[in-house]
């Protein structure tokens, strides 16, 4: 019988001093990241820089077999935001991703965790800034 999948969601908005500019380093990350949750890429995750005034940043995405991963940054603001939406058919512990955004230097971080099962349902929400 096959394994019954969990739909959850993982929305995180952080403020980082050290935005990601170079695309191979963040397509790295991000296959660091899909491991490190315990998930498997499908498609191997892409990055492209924008270097458009008013909206300049990275964009990263990767198709996992079990859903997808996408980050948009910006890096013309200070701090630096870092959005990353991670939906999967299994849970995930969020805390590794926060441990993993610690390269990005984040002075805040926002998050809310979706059950997408049947609906949308919070699971948990926090605010983490530095030094807490």
């Amino acid at each position: 019988m096959a394994k019954i999948l969990e739909h959850k969601h993982l929305i995180v908005r952080a403020e980082v001093r050290n935005p990601p500019k170079d695309t191979t380093k963040m397509e790295k990350w991000m296959s660091n990241m899909v491991s490190a949750i315990g998930m498997q890429e499908l498609a191997s995750p892409r990055a492209i820089y924008s270097d458009m005034i008013g909206n300049r940043g990275l964009t990263c995405d990767v198709i996992l077999n079990t859903s997808n991963a996408v980050i948009h940054t910006w890096d013309e603001v200070d701090p630096g935001l870092f959005m990353l939406d991670v939906y999967t058919c299994g849970a995930l512990d969020p805390n590794v991703i926060f441990d993993l955004l610690e390269e990005f230097e984040p002075v805040k971080i926002e998050y809310m965790y979706l059950d997408r099962e049947h609906g949308l349902k919070v699971i948990e929400t926090g605010n983490k800034m530095k030094g807490e």
